[in-house]
């Protein structure tokens, strides 16, 4: 391997893209388009955070605006929970099209989240929404694709490869050459403009930079590179291997199907059909099911709540539930809320284990498919994806449970036994309450996550090089 070589190679490879009238005005359409997927992203993100926002404040008014009443008609009453997009989801939609974006809290029932995109959008959502990951995952190979294609298959057809080893250059030389020359030329186009948009956008969306923005804009950069500098090692193996120009575009675009269209959709009915998931309406029979064999709190000979009384009056010493301290009604709805809670969240984690058995099946399928590979990366480091998203379903779930703990707490102390439903309490007791706040899924767990996509990557990095090293030895293939 002679680094000087490889260097002049490279440059001239640099030279020639930017000598042709046809890569520039290639670049110049995906640069366009680029930008009117960010701007487009830009305008949404803002506008929709925007709503929830909106929402969220009418919601909180009504909230604090209660007058005096009952705790558990308050608890009833409900609270309307809304999710806004992550700073960076402008740049990946990721699956915040398909997934819900509100939930109602309210007590003894465990919602799902509802409202989402899909479900109020035509079917032309299925094929995809424009956004710069899509552009830089689906269309810069394309792009590499028509400035390499002919890069060593060319030099085979015009008779300069032969003219080239004959200069003491082997044909790894070559191979890497043309290489570092097309990744170069992607790179300046490129990853600029991708790093200007992370940061204007999130700058724009989120008012500033913090450190964990920074680290996943500048992760974004980092594993978009290597893409790129694997789709241009695919590209240049698939010249070398060719024996014209013609033959190598053909090959490339079959390919280009395959990985951006064949495998993917493949690994996604794959992964459904090994791993099937309940539909919304059996999801929620299985919970009332397991609920009522726990114990029905309406139920006044239900066998565990008949132990529940009958510990209660032995607790305080008392033999009827008129004579306790406290009131029996709110012990009672706070243990219906204990179980029907544990019981929701056991069924929803069997729920989520099955969705993340489907992705792994996708994950798996990254090791045959570098798209795959970048594209939950991308969606992760972006807050888009499927873990951001279950994150957001058990935080409000959790908070639904405290919140209801806490009016029971009231109802429990500050409410008696007699009269119940005819007793109220001042507003300020909900009024204390803290508002829900999300907390986003954390970048170290992001890559965790996606850690079988960050070693599918790095494997195809390394694959590029071995192929093009594999390749040079061969001498068949030179000429």
């Amino acid at each position: 391997m002679h680094f000087n070589f490889i260097t002049i190679i490279a440059r001239q490879e640099w030279t020639s893209i930017f000598r042709s009238k046809i890569p520039l005005a290639l670049f110049t359409v995906l640069l366009l388009v680029s930008l009117l997927a960010t701007f487009t992203g830009w305008q949404y993100v803002r506008k929709f955070n925007h709503q929830q926002k909106t929402a969220h404040q009418e919601v909180l008014d009504q909230w604090m605006n209660q007058p005096n009443r009952h705790p558990h008609r308050v608890a009833h009453y409900g609270y309307m929970v809304f999710r806004e997009k992550s700073p960076l989801s402008f740049f990946d939609f990721g699956l915040d099209s398909y997934v819900g974006n509100a939930v109602f809290l309210e007590a003894h029932r465990q919602n799902t989240i509802n409202m989402s995109e899909a479900g109020f959008s035509n079917g032309m959502l299925r094929f995809g929404e424009l956004s710069m990951a899509m552009v830089l995952q689906l269309l810069v190979p394309l792009f590499i694709i028509f400035i390499g294609f002919q890069t060593v298959a060319g030099l085979k057809q015009n008779g300069v490869l032969k003219i080239m080893l004959c200069q003491r250059a082997s044909f790894l030389d070559i191979l890497l050459g043309k290489t570092a020359g097309i990744t170069g030329v992607v790179w300046i186009l490129f990853l600029p403009l991708l790093l200007l948009c992370l940061m204007a956008g999130n700058l724009l969306i989120a008012g500033g930079i913090n450190a964990d923005a920074l680290t996943r804009i500048v992760l974004l950069t980092i594993l978009y590179a290597l893409y790129f500098l694997i789709i241009t090692m695919l590209v240049v193996t698939v010249s070398a291997l060719s024996k014209s120009s013609k033959n190598a575009l053909m090959t490339l675009v079959l390919i280009w199907m395959l990985f951006f269209i064949v495998i993917p959709k493949t690994a996604q009915t794959l992964g459904s059909s090994l791993h099937t998931a309940p539909d919304k309406i059996a999801f929620e029979q299985a919970i009332e099911a397991d609920v009522s064999k726990q114990g029905d709190s309406h139920d006044p000979d239900d066998p565990h709540f008949s132990q529940l009384k009958a510990a209660t009056l032995r607790k305080y010493g008392v033999d009827s539930i008129a004579a306790l301290p406290v009131n029996y009604g709110a012990l009672v709805m706070q243990e219906g809320e204990t179980i029907s809670s544990g019981i929701f969240n056991k069924h929803f984690d069997n729920l989520i284990g099955i969705y993340k058995s489907q992705n792994t099946v996708s994950s798996i399928h990254a090791l045959i498919d570098p798209y795959l590979a970048i594209r939950n990366l991308s969606m992760n480091l972006s807050g888009t994806d499927f873990d951001s998203f279950t994150a957001f379903q058990k935080q409000t779930e959790k908070y639904r449970f405290e919140r209801t703990k806490k009016l029971n707490e009231i109802h429990l102390t500050r409410i008696k036994y007699q009269n119940d439903s005819k007793q109220k309490v001042s507003a300020e007791n909900w009024q204390k309450q803290p508002d829900f706040t999300f907390q986003p899924v954390p970048v170290s767990r992001n890559l965790s996550d996606a850690s079988l996509s960050l070693a599918a990557l790095l494997l195809w990095v390394a694959a590029g090089f071995g192929a093009l090293t594999y390749v040079s030895s061969k001498r068949a293939y030179q000429l």
